[in-house]
């Protein structure tokens, strides 16, 4: 399987689109065994703990495979790597929907989840070899919007179909949407140009860039650090508005879904931003400043009315950053090291991510929720210095 000749060069604002809907498709596929728990739990009798396996199984399937799948995209290139994963993800979707034990489904799911790794790195990579440094924050910052939209689709489709038809139509509808994903792939993707290695190297682009150069370093910590404050209000901000300022479960989880989608809108902000100013580190740092203060306006105005609006704030400025990082990497890595670089990136968010939910919630039953968003806002404190002091690398 081979990317057909190029002609002439497609458009890239198509290659963006169809590069966001095969994300959102992964994400759709990770993001649906959380939302089938109460079907589980309640219609098929499994412990929660059983359930709590089920849902964590996809996501560990990325985790495993996020570098590996950066390696094969710099090797193979981006639009077969895409179809490999994409199909992955499809064939176990839809042996989910036909699993008929607890381990099996446990399996398929991390398989499609491994499967689904594939596209982090390389609808990244499509998005970013296609459109000039002038523009890429904001492409990428659009690009970056699929995973809240695949949440957000994933948390309205996937519990009323599950009680309405069952968990076997659910899975073969998330097999068909992964199945469409890599039909639009094959079809439409045009693997970006990249120049020969030999080029790449008079250029600077063709070493190892972990030698001898700490930004990429440095911006998986900023992302790393970040991905605390993030992930704390993410889990808890639901709970939080009924336990704390005695919100209905509608109204809080109506402002969760809203803050999702203004979060969604402040990454494209933010490409916009770092394409006018020429920078992606300088906005990434003023949004871990910026996260600082709105945890720490939390943690110290959380009993009054205040603190609803430092909630929202933390909520939408604590993303923001994501898309510029995955974008300052692939411009730093270059053209033959982007993949496993991103893959490197995401690798470290995931592990963050999965960790900060259980370690924040002992926190919060042993200290209250106050202490747990000063810490979180002190990890966004700790980001500021580190983030390097440049990243324009625009020949990636």
């Amino acid at each position: 399987m081979t990317a057909p000749p190029i002609t002439r060069a497609p458009n890239r604002w198509l290659m963006l689109a169809i590069s966001m809907f095969a994300q959102l498709a992964a994400t759709v596929f990770t993001n649906a065994p959380p939302a089938l728990i109460p079907n589980l739990h309640f219609e098929r009798g499994l412990s929660l703990s059983q359930t709590g396996l089920i849902a964590a199984a996809p996501l560990a399937g990325t985790m495993c495979t996020l570098i590996v799948w950066g390696a094969i995209v710099d090797r193979i290139g981006e639009r077969v790597s895409l179809l490999i994963g994409l199909s992955m993800l499809a064939i176990s979707a839809g042996a989910a929907a036909l699993a008929d034990s607890l381990v099996l489904l446990a399996v398929l799911l991390f398989l499609g989840g491994a499967g689904g790794a594939s596209t982090n790195s390389a609808s990244g990579r499509v998005v970013s070899g296609w459109f000039p440094p002038q523009r890429r924050g904001m492409a990428m910052g659009i690009r970056q919007t699929a995973q809240p939209l695949g949440v957000g689709l994933t948390s309205v489709l996937v519990p009323n179909l599950v009680e309405a038809r069952g968990l076997a139509v659910t899975m073969l509808t998330v097999a068909a949407v992964c199945a469409l994903a890599a039909v639009l792939v094959a079809a439409m993707i045009v693997d970006p140009p990249r120049p020969s290695m030999a080029e790449s190297r008079r250029t600077g682009h063709g070493a190892n860039p972990y030698r001898g150069d700490r930004r990429l370093l440095r911006i998986h910590g900023v992302s790393i650090a970040l991905t605390v404050p993030q992930q704390t209000v993410w889990t808890y901000m639901l709970v939080w508005l009924i336990a704390t300022q005695h919100w209905s479960t509608a109204a809080a989880s109506a402002l969760v879904g809203t803050t999702q989608l203004l979060s969604a809108l402040s990454r494209v902000g933010a490409g916009i931003w770092s394409d006018r100013i020429g920078s992606r580190v300088r906005p990434i740092r003023y949004f871990a400043f910026g996260s600082a203060i709105a945890m720490g306006g939390l943690a110290a105005f959380s009993g009054t009315p205040l603190a609803l609006t430092f909630m929202i704030v933390a909520s939408i400025i604590a993303v923001a950053h994501n898309g510029l990082a995955f974008t300052a990497v692939a411009e730093i890595a270059g053209p033959h090291w982007s993949g496993r670089a991103m893959g490197a990136q995401n690798t470290g968010q995931f592990l963050t991510a999965t960790a900060v939910p259980p370690v924040m919630g002992a926190l919060i039953a042993v200290a209250g929720y106050p202490i747990a968003f000063a810490v979180a806002g002190c990890f966004a404190l700790l980001a500021v210095p580190v983030v390097p002091a440049r990243s324009v690398t625009p020949e990636a």
